[in-house]
């Protein structure tokens, strides 16, 4: 168990209105962090394509009339890697759909979430006379400036978001769905006034 010590990940789910996305890329352009597609490629963006790949993702679930949205929703998904420590470090974004239950089964439709990630350590290799092995050192003490950015970013979330709770219809009546996401208030208003919300005869409780 020794070596699993310091695994796992950092994560902080969000959902928030393109405008309060636009200042957390503010921020990284601020740390001077590159946005990455993490693909074979290894694709970079700037920060206006990312703002505008993050609209369209928001446009997908938060449109009014369900025709207004795209077929599929975009995917949203970037490594932020981060000079700040000696070497490349990072962190990552990407969707994660909310499952919720509809009438007995899982609804059809998902509702979205953005995953900030950041690892919890880093793999040391090692060996002994039993052969190779890694463990996992606290990444706060290998890469403290990335770190300090990752808590930075996920307390301006904090600060203006809530825990997402939401209801769905049942026989009984309406049953409160609590998530770990975190949502604004204006996003929560613009959930409340969508197409998936008006298609399961959700309501939204976070205010």
């Amino acid at each position: 168990m020794e070596r699993l010590k310091n695994s796992g990940f950092y994560k902080l789910k969000f959902f928030i209105t393109p405008e309060e996305f636009k200042s957390l890329l503010a921020l990284f352009e601020q740390k001077q962090v590159q946005l990455i597609r993490p693909n074979h490629a290894q694709t970079m963006y700037d920060f206006d394509q990312v703002y505008q790949a993050y609209s369209r993702f928001y446009q997908s679930y938060t449109a009014r009339e369900e025709e207004n949205r795209e077929e599929s929703p975009p995917h949203f998904v970037y490594s932020i890697l981060s000079m700040l420590d000696q070497g490349k470090s990072g962190f990552f974004l990407k969707n994660e759909g909310i499952s919720f239950p509809y009438f007995g089964q899982w609804a059809e439709d998902e509702l979205p979430s953005i995953l900030v990630s950041f690892p919890k350590g880093l793999a040391i290799h090692k060996e002994d006379e039993k052969g190779k092995y890694y463990i996992y050192e606290d990444i706060r003490e290998h890469q403290p400036l990335t770190y300090g950015l990752y808590h930075e970013v996920a307390n301006e979330i904090k600060k203006i978001t809530k825990l997402l709770r939401f209801s769905v219809p049942t026989p009984e009546g309406l049953h409160e769905q609590k998530t770990s996401v975190r949502i604004s208030k204006e996003a929560a208003e613009d959930m409340r006034r969508s197409w998936i919300f008006n298609t399961y005869s959700l309501v939204m409780n976070t205010k």
